[in-house]
């Protein structure tokens, strides 16, 4: 560290090397964002209900993947080399991006969960419990490692898994990034990525209204189709997830009547 006439000069701090990593490399990606304004009063009443805390991230969580089953362009992703083509993997990896405090620090992880489309929601809650709870050196740490290289091999590891890795890049880095703020009281307008699909949505209003966005990748999939995904994602949010919350609902009245 040296001092300036205008101030001190310091390296770039451990904590903010990977979001740095992500800018860099989502400068290559032509993301397009588009929002609706759902109605998801029906689903926080389930939600309200429910016999276990099911957060919203949960709740987007498996709503997005349900959709990327009936939908491959988003489990799609572009590669240049060494020629154009396309890699879709299987099933859904989504990425939660956790802000977490570690050594006196606010760091961004990216946790992942594997096949969202076919956990119950208590299990993807009891995952997502885990980054928000658990040791950070414990969940995240890959990503702490990877934070305490040099740059230099830092993005050749970045470089590898995005470019060249095809079904480990959708297991590492996730075939959709889910981050929000809504928690907050704010709204993201498209958060930098590097994966195909990219969700956030923004606080709930009294009346149960909140935006949702879609950001994706446009080599991928046009906009025509990321509306009817973000339609999609609203029936299924109406319907399959609020169906699946009724049930932990009805399974907290069983308990009480037995109680």
């Amino acid at each position: 560290m040296s001092y300036t006439n205008n101030g001190r000069v310091f390296s770039i701090p451990r904590h903010r090397r990977l979001s740095w990593d992500l800018l860099f490399f989502n400068k290559s990606v032509p993301q397009c964002g588009h929002s609706i304004v759902m109605n998801l009063k029906p689903v926080a009443d389930a939600r309200m209900n429910s016999a276990v805390r099911i957060s919203w991230p949960a709740v987007f969580m498996k709503a997005y993947a349900v959709v990327a089953s009936q939908v491959p362009e988003l489990r799609q992703t572009w590669y240049r080399w060494p020629m154009a083509h396309l890699y879709q993997h299987p099933c859904s990896v989504g990425i939660l991006t956790v802000q977490r405090e570690y050594k006196g620090a606010a760091w961004l992880f990216w946790g992942r969960i594997k096949q969202p489309e076919n956990q119950p929601l208590c299990e993807i809650q009891a995952i997502i419990d885990q980054f928000t709870g658990g040791p950070p050196r414990r969940e995240f740490r890959n990503e702490i490692r990877l934070a305490g290289l040099p740059t230099i091999l830092r993005r050749m590891i970045w470089a590898w898994n995005i470019h060249v890795a095809k079904r480990l890049r959708a297991e590492r880095l996730g075939t959709f990034f889910l981050s929000t703020l809504a928690s907050k009281g704010v709204e993201i307008q498209v958060p930098p990525s590097i994966q195909t699909g990219c969700l956030t949505y923004g606080p709930l209003n009294d009346s149960g209204e909140c935006r949702v966005t879609l950001a994706y990748d446009h080599r991928v999939m046009d906009g025509a189709l990321a509306a009817d995904c973000l339609r999609l994602l609203n029936v299924t949010l109406l319907e399959t997830v609020r169906l699946e919350l009724l049930k932990l609902a009805s399974q907290n009245d069983t308990i009480l009547e037995v109680a």
